[in-house]
Protein backbone atom coordinates (compact mmCIF):
# COMPACT_ATOMS: atom_id res chain seq x y z
CA UNK A 1 0.00 0.00 0.00
CA UNK A 2 1.46 3.62 -0.84
CA UNK A 3 1.53 6.02 2.03
CA UNK A 4 0.04 9.20 1.52
CA UNK A 5 2.35 11.03 2.72
CA UNK A 6 4.93 9.80 0.09
CA UNK A 7 2.85 8.92 -2.74
CA UNK A 8 3.61 12.68 -4.12
CA UNK A 9 7.38 10.82 -4.84
CA UNK A 10 5.58 8.43 -7.65
CA UNK A 11 4.93 9.45 -11.11
CA UNK A 12 2.39 6.85 -13.13
CA UNK A 13 1.04 9.92 -15.79
CA UNK A 14 2.82 11.46 -17.98
CA UNK A 15 3.07 15.62 -17.35
CA UNK A 16 4.69 17.78 -19.18
CA UNK A 17 5.63 21.32 -19.30
CA UNK A 18 3.82 23.65 -21.82
CA UNK A 19 6.72 24.20 -24.08
CA UNK A 20 6.96 20.52 -24.50
CA UNK A 21 3.42 20.06 -25.11
CA UNK A 22 3.20 22.23 -27.57
CA UNK A 23 5.21 20.12 -29.66
CA UNK A 24 3.55 17.05 -28.90
CA UNK A 25 1.38 16.53 -31.72
CA UNK A 26 4.73 16.59 -33.72
CA UNK A 27 7.33 14.55 -31.41
CA UNK A 28 4.21 11.61 -31.56
CA UNK A 29 4.79 10.96 -35.30
CA UNK A 30 8.64 9.32 -34.15
CA UNK A 31 8.28 8.60 -30.84
CA UNK A 32 6.28 8.02 -27.59
CA UNK A 33 6.83 10.43 -24.91
CA UNK A 34 6.80 7.75 -21.34
CA UNK A 35 6.86 10.12 -18.56
CA UNK A 36 8.22 13.44 -17.72
CA UNK A 37 10.00 14.67 -13.99
CA UNK A 38 11.50 18.30 -12.65
CA UNK A 39 10.58 20.38 -10.13
CA UNK A 40 7.27 21.56 -11.50
CA UNK A 41 5.88 17.55 -11.45
CA UNK A 42 7.50 16.72 -8.00
CA UNK A 43 8.47 19.67 -5.92
CA UNK A 44 12.47 19.67 -5.61
CA UNK A 45 12.83 17.01 -8.14
CA UNK A 46 15.79 17.58 -10.82
CA UNK A 47 14.61 17.05 -14.49
CA UNK A 48 14.14 13.73 -16.35
CA UNK A 49 11.88 12.38 -19.06
CA UNK A 50 12.19 9.18 -21.25
CA UNK A 51 10.39 8.11 -24.53
CA UNK A 52 10.58 4.99 -27.16
CA UNK A 53 11.68 5.97 -30.11
CA UNK A 54 9.60 4.20 -33.00
CA UNK A 55 10.75 5.53 -36.32
CA UNK A 56 13.84 7.60 -37.84
CA UNK A 57 14.02 11.18 -37.68
CA UNK A 58 15.22 14.08 -36.49
CA UNK A 59 14.81 15.42 -32.94
CA UNK A 60 13.36 18.51 -31.58
CA UNK A 61 17.29 19.17 -30.55
CA UNK A 62 17.93 19.75 -33.89
CA UNK A 63 20.86 22.55 -33.07
CA UNK A 64 23.56 22.54 -30.51
CA UNK A 65 23.08 24.30 -26.96
CA UNK A 66 24.67 23.59 -23.63
CA UNK A 67 23.14 23.50 -20.33
CA UNK A 68 24.18 25.18 -17.57
CA UNK A 69 24.70 21.87 -15.15
CA UNK A 70 25.43 18.15 -16.42
CA UNK A 71 23.26 15.77 -18.19
CA UNK A 72 23.24 12.05 -18.91
CA UNK A 73 21.81 10.88 -22.09
CA UNK A 74 20.80 7.20 -22.97
CA UNK A 75 19.64 4.74 -25.82
CA UNK A 76 18.98 1.06 -24.81
CA UNK A 77 17.92 -1.39 -27.42
CA UNK A 78 15.00 -3.83 -26.51
CA UNK A 79 16.71 -7.39 -27.22
CA UNK A 80 16.69 -9.54 -24.10
CA UNK A 81 18.93 -11.99 -25.64
CA UNK A 82 20.98 -8.71 -26.94
CA UNK A 83 21.03 -5.88 -24.55
CA UNK A 84 23.88 -4.30 -26.17
CA UNK A 85 22.80 -4.56 -29.83
CA UNK A 86 20.53 -0.86 -30.06
CA UNK A 87 18.02 -2.38 -32.78
CA UNK A 88 19.26 0.88 -34.98
CA UNK A 89 21.79 3.92 -35.35
CA UNK A 90 21.82 7.02 -33.61
CA UNK A 91 24.07 10.42 -34.70
CA UNK A 92 24.96 12.70 -31.86
CA UNK A 93 27.40 15.44 -31.72
CA UNK A 94 29.66 16.31 -28.79
CA UNK A 95 31.14 19.48 -29.35
CA UNK A 96 32.14 19.53 -33.14
CA UNK A 97 32.57 15.46 -33.15
CA UNK A 98 30.14 13.55 -34.59
CA UNK A 99 29.18 9.97 -33.18
CA UNK A 100 27.27 7.23 -34.45
CA UNK A 101 26.17 5.14 -31.65
CA UNK A 102 24.41 1.45 -32.39
CA UNK A 103 24.86 -0.14 -28.73
CA UNK A 104 22.77 1.00 -25.62
CA UNK A 105 24.84 3.59 -23.93
CA UNK A 106 25.07 6.38 -21.20
CA UNK A 107 26.65 9.66 -22.39
CA UNK A 108 27.56 11.69 -19.42
CA UNK A 109 27.49 16.13 -20.95
CA UNK A 110 28.97 17.90 -18.65
CA UNK A 111 27.82 21.48 -17.54
CA UNK A 112 28.66 23.64 -20.41
CA UNK A 113 29.72 21.20 -23.14
CA UNK A 114 28.10 21.86 -26.60
CA UNK A 115 26.00 19.00 -27.83
CA UNK A 116 23.65 18.07 -30.81
CA UNK A 117 22.07 17.61 -32.89
CA UNK A 118 20.47 14.42 -32.26
CA UNK A 119 19.19 12.03 -34.99
CA UNK A 120 17.72 9.07 -34.84
CA UNK A 121 18.92 7.86 -38.44
CA UNK A 122 17.49 3.99 -38.07
CA UNK A 123 15.39 2.35 -35.72
CA UNK A 124 14.69 -1.12 -36.77
CA UNK A 125 12.97 -1.54 -33.28
CA UNK A 126 11.70 0.83 -30.53
CA UNK A 127 14.97 2.18 -29.19
CA UNK A 128 14.02 3.44 -25.09
CA UNK A 129 15.81 6.78 -25.03
CA UNK A 130 16.32 9.28 -21.80
CA UNK A 131 17.50 12.76 -20.69
CA UNK A 132 18.64 13.11 -17.07
CA UNK A 133 19.32 16.94 -16.33
CA UNK A 134 20.49 18.03 -13.03
CA UNK A 135 19.33 21.08 -12.65
CA UNK A 136 15.31 21.03 -11.37
CA UNK A 137 13.97 21.97 -14.98
CA UNK A 138 15.09 21.13 -18.90
CA UNK A 139 16.97 24.62 -19.65
CA UNK A 140 19.32 25.04 -22.39
CA UNK A 141 21.14 27.79 -24.11
CA UNK A 142 20.96 27.36 -27.80
CA UNK A 143 23.00 28.01 -30.66
CA UNK A 144 25.67 27.34 -27.98
CA UNK A 145 29.40 28.73 -29.79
Amino acid sequence: MTSARTSKYIVTELKMPAFQQSIDAEYSKFATRILWMDDQVVEGAFHMNCSWYLKAAATFADRPHVHETDEIIGFFGNDPDDPYDLGGEVEIWLEDEKHVIDRSCMIFVPAGMKHCPLLFTRVDRPIFHFTAVTGHKYDRIVDAQ
